[in-house]
């Protein structure tokens, strides 16, 4: 099971980054003019629609202005909440795609027909290192060797 995590965690490395990258972006773009536009629609005691659009569009330009108006009218508890909220949804679709992205077996993603076989240069009284029938990377089997040299090959060819 070991496996699966540190598969995971390896195949996504760079799209942890790009998690947190996006979710600072949607934080400072979309969350705060929602909750500044929902605070201010809400001041009343109740959502008043038009109110909330035209604060929407107008902190929606001024990402920024909009934060430091969400600090500076009180509206940091409405601000929080939603984006306690935000982040609970969008760590959850993450989430989902590293479960999605990590390996189905302890063999994927490894090199088929590699040498680990065989450790420390002993696969070289057999095969020869520079020059032969390819079998892997830096293992050939000689062509002039005395002595069997049948290959099996072991994998499917396919035909379209």
């Amino acid at each position: 099971m070991n496996y699966k995590l540190e598969g995971a965690i390896r195949k996504n490395r760079k799209n942890f980054i790009i998690f947190a990258i996006l979710w600072i972006f949607i934080a400072i773009v979309f969350v705060s003019p929602f909750a500044y536009s929902s605070h201010m629609a809400g001041l009343n005691g109740k959502m008043d629609l038009q109110v909330f659009f035209k604060v929407f569009g107008e902190s929606i330009g001024n990402p920024f202005g909009t934060i430091s108006n969400i600090f500076g009218q009180g509206a940091s508890g409405t601000y929080f909440s939603t984006l306690l909220v935000v982040t609970i949804f969008y760590a959850v679709f993450f989430f989902i795609g590293v479960v999605r992205s990590a390996p189905k077996n302890e063999y994927t993603d490894i090199e088929h027909g590699s040498s680990d076989w065989s450790q420390r240069g002993e696969q070289y009284q057999i095969l020869d290192r520079n020059k032969g029938i390819i079998l892997a990377e830096d293992n050939y089997l000689p062509v002039d060797k005395r002595g069997n040299v049948n290959v099996l090959v072991v994998g499917r060819i396919r035909f379209w």
